[in-house]
């Protein structure tokens, strides 16, 4: 049974990766759009709603992003989207062409409450296969600068977080597409310098068994930066005879993938975010070393709210819930205990173990090991056979 609870004041955001409806070129249908996703999710009490990349002019206009119009139709649809997020309790990422002393960049627009916090440029940007975005854009600068858009003053730069007033352990920062596929994605150094959600807008072609190296990613980095991570995937809108885009959005948080919308599905990934845990567990690392120089922080407000958690919550978390995956951890078990024992009655060149039997669960797991720790002793260390 569902329930509210203080999840704001515990540490829990609820979270949204969305593909809205798009046609490449169409500013203002898309934005449109992008409206009417933003309304709906924050009257589901989602407070961080990512988008994909590009998702007011569509990834795929190629030279049309050289032209006039274009720039022009995504700062006024920009507009648009500041205007009517005010009064809305969202922190919203949307991807736009930005153009700036002269130059091009593909950017993450950060904004809430009508206000843009700030724009993160992509820093590594494909020209292989299919892609070539250096015939557009430039790599963005990671020392933020001001720049005006939309009417209003701001910041772009890669090295930007967003803090959360209200909940500290909120702390947001940004990467765009194939910045996650690089060698050393910029998200590591956001996460060291204190982000505990990464958001990427993406644009991510499908072929044959991208969705599951995709997924492997995303987890990865959550695992590996102990944070959550939104990964919002270009849709059917995009599709064109070249390339085809899936909308296969996703979250994950410390190494557990909490929601995927399967691809050409036409989902949304939406779950909770446990950024307590995120803290938690980097307290407890001692090789995750902060290192925020050259960061800048910018600060917004979101008011909590109560909410009926969505997330899985397991009453077993440690025990598998399928009963091959728990055959096999009760194997590894055995298996780990084993070994140990074999090394012990090696080491004191025992000749018999004694074992004292109450009749209990712990008397006969006992038993079971010291059997499986006698044969391993027994018949050497390359002994596959176990009774």
């Amino acid at each position: 049974m569902k329930y509210s609870f203080p999840a704001f004041e515990n540490g829990f955001i609820r979270a949204a990766a969305a593909s809205p409806a798009l046609r490449v070129a169409d500013c203002t249908y898309n934005a449109d759009q992008i409206i009417g996703v933003m309304r709906e999710y924050a009257e589901k009490n989602v407070q961080l709603l990512c988008l994909p990349e590009f998702a007011l002019t569509g990834y795929t206009c190629s030279d049309l992003f050289l032209q006039d119009t274009l720039l022009r139709g995504a700062e006024d649809g920009l507009a648009a989207i500041l205007k009517a997020s005010e009064g809305l309790n969202v922190v919203v990422l949307v991807g736009l062409p930005v153009r700036h002393n002269g130059k091009l960049y593909n950017c993450a627009a950060v904004l809430c409450n009508g206000e843009l916090l700030g724009l993160v440029p992509k820093v590594h940007l494909p020209n292989y296969g299919e892609f070539y975005e250096k015939r557009h854009f430039i790599p963005g600068m990671r020392e933020p600068e001001c720049i005006e858009l939309a009417g209003q003053e701001t910041l772009i730069g890669t090295n930007l977080l967003f803090a959360c007033k209200q909940l500290p352990a909120f702390v947001l920062a940004a990467e765009v597409c194939e910045d996650l596929w690089s060698p050393i994605p910029p998200s590591c150094a956001h996460a060291l310098a204190g982000a505990t959600v990464v958001a990427n807008l993406s644009a991510s072609d499908e072929t044959v068994g991208k969705a599951a190296y995709r997924r492997a990613l995303v987890c990865g980095q959550s695992a590996r930066l102990l944070c959550a991570y939104l990964y919002a995937d270009a849709g059917h809108g995009e599709s064109t005879t070249d390339m085809t885009f899936a909308g296969h959005n996703l979250i994950a948080e410390n190494g557990s993938l909490l929601a995927d919308a399967a691809p050409f599905a036409g989902e949304d990934a939406v779950t909770e975010l446990d950024l307590g845990r995120m803290v938690q567990e980097r307290q407890r690392n001692t090789t995750f070393m902060p290192e925020a120089n050259g960061y800048a922080t910018v600060e917004f407000e979101l008011p909590p709210v109560d909410l009926a958690l969505i997330r899985p919550v397991s009453c077993t978390p440690f025990v598998p819930q399928d009963a091959a995956t728990r055959a096999e951890r009760c194997e590894l078990i055995l298996r780990i205990q084993a070994e140990g024992l074999a090394k012990r009655m090696e080491h004191t060149h025992a000749k018999c173990g004694v074992l004292g039997i109450s009749g209990g669960l712990d008397s006969c797991l006992a038993l079971l090991v010291a059997g499986a720790g006698h044969v391993r002793c027994w018949t050497g260390r390359g002994a596959t056979s176990w009774p």
